[in-house]
């Protein structure tokens, strides 16, 4: 069995199907006993089954949902799960127009299936690849040639390319399952999002940011949300105050 091969059979088996009554789809082992997959393949359940490549089946608990990034965190209830193989993953950043993939899930049934494709574009919030992709993939890896998990399938665009949360999205996720809230109300404007509320005692209230600051730097809600999501501990914002063309600088500590 050459590198390339066993690299292939290691993600298999840190790939699972997940069975949430009617939505069926695929996950990735991580460590601690707990399973990476999209939300909308667990939507509306609390507890779901994970079927193993050996076989077995165990039961685990729907511990985190983000709706808007589409990923859930599974946690296996069963003392055996401290030994299964986990995934590795890489930073999604490196990657460039062209480059090999490798998808592994569940697609109508068929259990470990591999589809192969290239990069076709990335973003911030997606990754683009040809990597044909079914019902069932969804929740599963997207890797590179060495088996490291670059992204989690989520969707076929209609254009036929397969749409994955890229990897540094997925970890900031897992890092931070929930999403530190900054406590402000914003409203878009052509100068940027102007704040509206400062909820008293909040990170935003302890930097110091006051109602009637402008957020020059993003012009929707949206972009501000996924700046949040994708910032480890500290947030640095640029903001302008009273009508003032000068820019000043503030860090708000996340929770």
């Amino acid at each position: 069995m050459n590198a390339s091969e066993t690299a292939v059979e290691r993600l298999r088996r840190a790939t699972v199907q997940v069975l949430a009554g009617r939505s069926n789809g695929s996950g990735v082992i991580l460590t601690q006993g707990e399973v990476v997959t999209n939300s909308h393949v667990v939507h509306g359940a609390t507890s779901v089954q994970i079927s193993l490549w050996d076989g077995r089946v165990l039961t685990a608990d729907v511990a985190v949902r983000h709706g808007s990034r589409d990923l859930a965190i599974l946690k296996l209830k069963q003392q055996s799960s401290q030994n299964l193989p986990s995934a590795q993953f890489a930073s999604s950043q490196t990657l460039r127009a062209g480059q090999f993939v490798m998808a592994i899930g569940n697609p109508l049934g068929f259990v470990g299936a591999l589809s192969t494709g290239v990069v076709a574009g990335t973003s911030n919030d997606w990754i683009q690849a040809t990597a044909r992709l079914a019902p069932g993939n969804s929740g599963g890896p997207l890797a590179d040639s060495e088996g490291r998990v670059i992204g989690i399938n989520t969707m076929v665009t209609n254009r036929g390319l397969g749409l994955a949360v890229p990897s540094d999205v997925v970890q900031a996720f897992l890092r931070r399952p929930q999403q530190a809230p900054i406590g402000i109300a914003v409203h878009p404007s052509a100068e940027g999002l102007v704040i509206t509320q400062v909820k008293p005692g909040s990170a935003a209230a302890q930097a110091s940011l006051l109602v009637g600051d402008i957020l020059p730097d993003f012009l929707s809600v949206e972009r501000l949300r996924s700046y949040i999501e994708h910032a480890r501990d500290g947030l640095r914002l640029n903001f302008r105050r009273g009508g003032s063309p000068v820019v000043r600088h503030v860090t708000v500590q996340l929770a």
